[in-house]
This record gives structure tokens, C-alpha cells and sequence, in this order.
């Protein structure tokens, strides 16, 4: 009896596939396990971790992908209490002081009212219209059936003017999608924002009731009578880089349960398995085995972009589910230049974050995106008297330029550094990583893309997506994203359970 009730308990546990080992998939997978369920995490490359890449070269430690995070989300909060990875969160010094750069020199970019009157970021008409946006745009004020379709660029020049968007606009999408404002949609983009022009007219009024109505909420909380010291807020990393994250990841997971170096080939849905559950089966091929191998599951969360996701094979009841439907999407290539440079070559060095450029700042030869200060933000990133980079080329602005040659770029990040920053000579240290797929392009014609991910998941029971095609770009969207996609499976499971249980009871 024992032994039956053992094997029977075996059979009821769950099998989920996740295909694809970025934060979002890893963060379904470990939300899944904790809940009992048994996971396996299919990844073509050769490392887990997507777009987290974190080095560690002769006292250097820099990120190739994301390089800081927040933790603004609910999902992502209980994530890093539940993983135990507080102690090794990493905030950056002077975050606060991010500039951009206008007729070719790095300006601080205002943190207050006071210093906003103040900084010459912007001339003072524009300054006047900001001021001025609570009053112009009142609840009631829009027009009937605004445009699902506006661009951030449109959207922010309503609001603010073109100066707005030149020089603060321009260089934040482009800092962190490698975009442009035209072409990017801004419900997809910024739905929060959008939401709070439906709901309030004025931004900035939006953003200012919303921020009290949220502490107000948090007031009414109950409080912690831990006496824990109060958590940082604001961007920040990990003790080692970002990989750190994705690192922990795989270490709740555990070896078998995550498949390196298989690339899975086809899906295949068939209800008419020895059981009411089970109905999926993944074909892979890993690298050291030539044959192709087949696993059972319950369900899949799908993580893969969607262009990979477009040469699998799918059959749904024996019959090929054709894909035709999935749109093309646009990718943003960008390459990543590490530089060092001794401190006394630097001349102008800045504390801070980091600078950005608009795309305005080419007619003064600025060529990259934006650098970020590694060693200031994190010092024990570099040694004590090198200055560690981290630079950003291509995007939008330069798609091919994100293709050039390393030495052709070091020479670009090197002429920007000397007019920004007065760096002298050749950087001690140069690396370069190219990412041919950085960042999907959330463009105007994205309802498209979501209608199809949409599409999917209700032709095949059991079947979730998950990543930054789905929700937003930044790693804590990504991890929202894959939690999000482990909920919906479990309730998934639940119910076909819940299903199978009435049907035996019929019977």
C-alpha cells in the first residue's frame, strides 16, 4: 500500500517545460518548483542567463547586457526575499546624478523644482510649459478617440513641447531600448503614463496624486516591528554583476533541471495521452547527444523571442499549427564598449550614473548612445586608479554602426570620451560585445505582435509566453512577466485537475 500511494503521489506532480533560460524563464521556472511542481528549463545556448552577462577580468567586473535593475515591482521584491539575495545587492554611488549632453557638453540633468529652475537643460519657454502642463491639461480636455497609435515622441510633444523630447525624451528611449521616440508606440511602450492621461489629463498632476495615493496606502500597511533597517530604493545590481541574479537562479533549480545546449525543435499537443493532463510533448536536440530526445508535460511557458518561436514545428491533435499568423518583428542591434582609462588621463571626470546623448548631440560628432561611470557607480568594478566604462553604440540611430568592426568602435567610444569626459590618449582596456538582437522594437503596429502571442495561448490549452516581447523591456518587467506566466499555469493545472477529478466521479 505504501509503496502504491508513493508511486501514485509521483504521477500527480506536474511537469512543466520553460523553453529558454532568461531572467523571465528562470524566474518561471523557480516560481513553478517552489510550488511543487516538477520543471524542466529547455536552452539553446550554451549558459543560462539571456541578456544578464556579467565578466570578471583581471580586477575588472562588467555587465554586457543589463547593468542595474529596480525593484519598483511587487513580483520582484518577493522574488529577492525568497531567493535570500538581499546581502548581495548592490546600490550605485551618487545615482542621482545623471546627466546629458547638450551642445556637446554633459549637463546635469534636475532632480527638484529648485534645480530644475535652474539648470540651462532646457530654455525657458519650454521650462514654462512644463510648469504650465497641470493647467493646460486637465481631466476632460482630450479628444475623442486619442491615437492608440501616437508615438512617445507625439505624445511627449503634446504635453511638453519638441525641446522636451530632444534633449530628455530622446536620450532616455534611446538609453534604454535603443530607440527612437517616433518609432516607438507609447501605449505599448509607457502604458502607465498613458493611463494617467486618460485618467487625469496633466502628467505631471497624474504622477504627483498617484505617488500620495500609493504612500497613503503604504501608511495603512502594517508596520514592521522587526526594527530592520530600511531598504534602499532606486536602481541598483549585485555583488559581482547582474549575472548574480540569474546565477541564483540556477542554483534553486539544480542541474537536472536545467538543459544547456538543447535547442528545442517542435511542440506537440495531444489530449488523447494515457491521461487527462500529460498532453504535451518537446522535442530537442542537445549538443552532445546527434539523435533528437522527446520529454512529456503538462504545460509550456514559452519564453524564446518570437522569431525563434516562429521556426519551431507545432502540431495541436496530430494536425501542424501553422504560424503564419506571428508577425515579423523588428530587433535593435547595439554593441557594448568596455573601456578603462588611467585617472590621470581622465580630466573632466563626472560622478554619477552616467551620460546620455541625443540624437541631436550627432552634429557635434557624438556618434554612441550613452556611457554609463561602472567604476564610480560600483568601485570595487576596476582597479583604484583606473576609470571603468560602460558605452552603448547603434540602436535606431545607427543600426549599421552597431555592426562595425571592434577596433573601428573603440575609436569612436574614444573620440566621445575625450569630448565628454577629457580622456587622453588610448584606453588601457577595450572589450566589445555585440548583441544582434538587443531589444524587440515595441513599434506602432505591436498590437499585432500581442494579438498573436494571444492567439496561441487560447488555440493550445497549456501553452503561456512569457518575456520582454510581452509586458516591458527592463529585467524587472521581464521577471513580472515570467511570474506572471507561472501563475496562469498553476491555475491552469488546478482546474484540469479539477476537471479529471469530475469526470472520474461521473464514471
Amino acid at each position: 500500500m505504501a509503496s502504491k500511494t508513493k508511486q501514485d503521489n509521483q504521477c500527480s506532480i506536474k511537469r512543466v517545460a520553460v523553453v529558454g533560460a532568461g531572467v523571465s524563464g528562470l524566474a518561471a521556472a523557480y516560481k513553478l518548483k517552489s510550488q511543487g511542481l516538477n520543471v524542466t528549463v529547455f536552452e539553446a545556448e550554451g549558459r543560462a542567463g539571456g541578456k544578464l552577462r556579467s565578466i570578471s577580468h583581471e580586477g575588472l567586473i562588467w555587465d554586457e547586457g543589463a547593468n542595474t535593475m529596480t525593484g519598483s515591482e511587487m513580483e520582484v521584491r518577493n522574488l529577492l526575499d525568497d531567493l535570500g539575495i538581499r546581502q548581495k545587492q548592490q546600490f550605485p554611488i551618487s545615482h542621482k546624478n545623471r546627466y546629458v549632453v547638450r551642445n556637446g557638453k554633459p549637463i546635469l540633468i534636475p532632480t527638484n523644482p529648485v534645480s530644475f529652475i535652474m539648470s540651462n537643460i532646457l530654455s525657458a519657454q519650454s521650462k514654462l510649459q512644463i510648469i504650465l502642463e497641470p493647467f493646460l491639461w486637465r481631466k476632460g480636455v482630450l479628444e475623442a478617440g486619442t491615437n492608440t497609435q501616437e508615438s512617445v515622441g507625439g505624445y511627449f510633444q503634446r504635453h511638453f513641447g519638441i525641446e522636451v523630447v530632444d534633449y530628455l525624451i530622446d536620450p532616455f528611449v534611446g538609453g534604454t531600448s535603443a530607440s527612437d521616440p517616433e518609432s516607438l508606440s507609447m501605449r505599448h511602450s509607457f502604458p502607465e503614463l498613458w493611463s494617467l492621461e486618460k485618467r487625469f489629463g496633466s502628467l505631471i498632476a497624474g504622477a504627483i496624486l498617484s505617488k500620495l495615493s500609493a504612500k497613503k496606502e503604504k501608511s495603512g500597511d502594517i508596520k514592521d516591528s522587526s526594527g530592520k533597517k530600511k531598504r534602499q530604493h532606486g536602481s541598483f545590481s549585485f555583488y559581482g554583476g547582474m549575472q548574480t541574479l540569474t546565477d541564483t537562479f540556477c542554483k534553486k533549480l539544480g542541474k537536472d533541471e536545467l538543459k544547456l545546449k538543447s535547442k528545442v525543435l517542435s511542440l506537440s499537443y495531444s489530449p488523447e495521452g494515457k491521461s487527462v493532463l500529460e498532453n504535451w510533448s518537446v522535442s530537442y536536440a542537445s549538443n552532445h547527444d546527434k539523435h533528437s530526445q522527446v520529454s512529456s508535460f503538462d504545460a509550456i511557458i514559452m519564453t524564446a523571442p518570437v522569431c525563434n518561436v516562429k521556426e519551431m514545428k507545432i502540431t495541436e491533435r496530430g494536425n501542424p499549427f501553422s504560424l503564419d499568423f506571428l508577425p515579423e518583428v523588428s530587433y535593435m542591434p547595439m554593441s557594448v564598449i568596455i573601456t578603462t582609462f588611467k585617472k590621470e588621463n581622465v580630466k573632466r571626470p563626472l560622478e554619477g550614473f552616467g551620460v546620455l546623448v541625443p540624437s541631436k548631440e550627432q552634429q557635434n560628432g557624438l556618434k554612441t548612445l550613452g556611457t554609463l561611470f561602472s567604476s564610480m557607480m560600483f568601485p570595487d568594478r576596476a582597479p583604484s586608479d583606473v576609470y571603468l566604462y560602460t558605452t552603448f553604440v547603434g540602436g535606431s540611430r545607427n543600426i549599421e554602426l552597431a555592426k562595425a568592426s571592434t577596433n573601428e568602435l573603440k575609436q569612436i567610444v574614444t573620440s566621445d570620451l575625450r569630448k565628454l569626459l577629457g580622456t587622453e590618449g588610448e584606453p588601457t582596456f577595450v572589450n566589445h560585445f555585440y548583441w544582434s538582437k538587443a531589444f524587440p522594437l515595441y513599434g506602432h503596429n505591436y498590437d499585432l505582435v500581442l494579438e498573436a502571442i494571444d492567439k496561441m495561448e487560447k488555440n493550445l490549452p497549456g501553452f503561456f509566453y512569457a518575456g520582454n516581447h510581452k509586458g516591458g523591456l527592463s529585467v524587472g518587467k521581464a521577471i513580472v512577466s515570467g511570474c506572471k506566466a507561472a501563475d496562469l499555469v498553476i491555475s491552469f493545472l488546478e482546474s484540469s485537475s479539477d476537471d479529471k477529478m469530475l469526470k472520474e466521479g461521473q464514471s
